[in-house]
């Protein structure tokens, strides 16, 4: 019922599928990491919660001012939809930053069960079995980078500001030295953020694109808006091109077909609702339980 109301990205390839768990969760799967048979994955929605008010109901962050109690037990819920304890997640500490960190079991629970050692991080890395990432968003790009040969993952939040200073790269970088990763061997994914339509910038943004991209580029990525000194902006292709230049084949890189703007009564939008929202999140997991 859901797949066939949504309001999907013309052009591009269907990648999402919207999936309701036994517990009456609703998140979204995609393809190209489904067929990845050593991955868990999801990536959340606002139904199935219990969380209230413009919150309503899957909140997933406890930055704001919906109750504690309520985002706790959302977590919990996400997690019987997708068999991952919450104790097994770490979840990324967010301030648009171009940082990755690489986690093991001593960061297990934090940001959800304990508190976090870290600030600042906006991309994780991993290779432990069973130790789930967690990153947010209501607009930003979900990015999702799987080392297939070596079995390791990475998930980062690409804003405006992640975006021009390729978080995504950072990510590659840093599997690369830690799991001795080589970029032939992975696959990314670009999950739900804003399209272009919904995502007009000023000039003073735009502008810091047009730095860092090549005018062949520029013309897929700044498009001139309806007013002066406005423009569309195309965050999915920017990541396509940071993807491309740290080195993954483009035949390996996916994109969503979902629009976070353009679906705001089922997935969070900071910019359909004016800040008035809660948090959706990704959540990649290698699998086999932590013991």
């Amino acid at each position: 019922m859901i797949n066939s109301s949504i309001r999907r990205i013309a052009g591009r390839p269907k990648t999402c599928t919207f999936v309701q768990a036994d517990n009456g969760v609703t998140y979204i799967e995609f393809a190209p990491l489904k067929e990845i048979d050593f991955i868990t994955h999801g990536f959340s929605t606002r139904l199935g919660g219990v969380s209230s008010g413009i919150y309503k109901s899957m909140n997933l962050t406890f930055n704001l001012s919906d109750n504690p109690c309520h985002v706790k037990r959302n977590f919990e819920l996400m997690g019987e939809a997708l068999k991952i304890k919450p104790e097994h997640m770490v979840y990324s500490k967010q301030t648009h930053t171009t940082n990755v960190l690489k986690v093991d079991k001593h960061h297990l629970g934090m940001g959800i069960t304990k508190e976090r050692t870290f600030d600042n991080i906006d991309g994780l890395v991993t290779n432990i079995p069973g130790l789930c990432l967690v990153t947010s968003f209501a607009d930003c790009i979900p990015v999702v980078i799987v080392d297939k040969k070596n079995h390791c993952i990475a998930s980062v939040h690409s804003g405006w500001k992640g975006t021009v200073g390729n978080i995504s790269k950072n990510a590659v970088e840093l599997m690369k030295q830690e799991f001795n990763s080589d970029v032939k061997d992975m696959t990314a994914l670009i999950g739900p953020g804003i399209c272009p339509s919904c995502y007009e910038v000023g000039s003073d943004v735009a502008e810091q694109f047009i730095r860092r991209y090549t005018p062949e580029e520029q013309q897929q990525i700044v498009l001139k808006g309806a007013f002066p000194d406005k423009y569309q902006l195309d965050l999915t292709s920017a990541n396509i091109y940071n993807l491309i230049h740290a080195g993954i084949d483009h035949a390996n890189i996916f994109v969503s077909d979902i629009c976070t703007c353009c679906n705001s009564d089922i997935l969070f939008s900071h910019r359909a609702t004016q800040g008035k929202r809660g948090i959706l999140c990704m959540f990649v997991c290698i699998k086999e339980q932590i013991v």
